[in-house]
Order: C-alpha cells, then structure tokens, then sequence
C-alpha cells in the first residue's frame, strides 16, 4: 500500500507530522507492505529572496511570532525533535528538484531527513547551492548529479509541477497531507493515533 506525503522543507508542522506519522507507521504490523513517497508542496512558490524565519513571522503574524514560534518548538520537542529557532526561509523549488532525484536514485527518505535535520535541528541553509550540495551529499547523493540538477532549471522541475498539480486537483490547500492507500486522507500534523486509525482503515478498505 502507497502513502503520499504532502509536504514542505521548511514547514515546523510537517516536520512534527512527519515524525508522528512515522511512530504510528512503526506501530502498524503490516508496516512491511507500507511504501511512503514524498510529494512536493510549496508553502510560498512566488518567495524569491532569503530571510530568517524571526523576521518572516514578525512580518505577518507581529508580536505575537515570537510566542507561536516558541509554542512549535516546544511541540516539535515532545515529539524528540531538535528545533532551532535561528532559522531561514527562502524558495524551497531546487530542494524538491533534489527530491526526486534522490527518490531516482532509491534514498529520497534519506536525503528528505537529511534536508530537515539540516534545516530544523541545525539551522543550515537550503538556499544556496554549496550548503545544499553538502547536505544533499552527506546523505547519500553524488555529488556531480546534484551539481547537474541544480545547474539545469528543468531538471525535475516537471516533477514538482505534477506534485504539486495533484495536490490541487484533490484540494490541498496546505501541509502536510497524507493519502493513504488512495483512500484515507489526513490533513495536518495529527495524532500519532490518528494516523495509525488511518492507516488501519486504508488497509482494510
């Protein structure tokens, strides 16, 4: 049975979905027969520029960013998560390109960990193509294929388009959300007892 997982690289509630999903995933005795993949989201497509996430948040949410930003960390903490809070945003478009080329290559789980490790738990940048051909590398990736991929604007960027194409079509409005089995759907960073219900359902079903 396929899962697909909606998400973004730089999105605190995927983050914490992610590893929720994954302890109900490691609790489900057909675990063995689940295959997860990765699909691309963009939280901001039209984002060009770099900036910290402080900044980002103090923009549009005002003095009440430094409080919610806090109350995530904390919430991605219980779950076992390390969360900087010294963070940047920026286009997430090449990552997702990587993406797929490490689902290509069979380690996209490995390299997707690696991208949030890197992002939440060390406060490395995504944006610029030295620090993501390092992270990218240090997890499995050759370096001449991510060097080719990010120097080719086209590489996989037909790949996204399609992912992110798909979550329209079925009315994802945001991340992350889980299909299961093409039949159960999960909006947000639910329950680890939601999403074992979810994936018991699926596979009944």
């Amino acid at each position: 049975m396929q899962v697909e997982f909606w998400a973004d690289v730089i999105c605190p509630w995927c983050y914490i979905g992610k590893a929720r999903f994954e302890k109900a995933l490691a609790g489900f005795e057909h675990r063995a027969e689940i295959t997860v993949v990765h699909r691309a989201f963009e939280l901001d497509p039209t984002r060009t520029g770099v900036e910290s996430v402080q900044d980002m948040l103090a923009t549009k949410f005002g003095p009440r960013a430094a409080e919610m930003e806090e109350s995530v960390a904390q919430l991605a903490r219980d779950e076992g998560l390390e969360y900087r809070l010294d963070r940047e945003v920026g286009n997430t478009f090449d990552v997702h390109r990587l993406l797929h080329l490490a689902g290509k290559k069979g380690i996209q789980h490995e390299v997707l960990d690696a991208v949030l490790r890197a992002n939440f738990a060390q406060a490395r940048s995504l944006f610029t193509p030295e620090s993501l051909t390092e992270i990218a590398t240090e997890a499995g990736l050759d370096a001449a294929d991510v060097k080719t991929v990010l120097e080719d604007p086209a590489a996989y960027a037909d790949e996204v388009r399609a992912d992110e194409q798909r979550a329209r079509d079925i009315g994802v409005s945001g991340v992350p959300f889980v299909v299961v089995g093409e039949r159960v759907a999960v909006s947000g960073a639910q329950p680890v007892e939601l999403f074992g219900r979810a994936l018991a359902q699926a596979w009944e079903a």
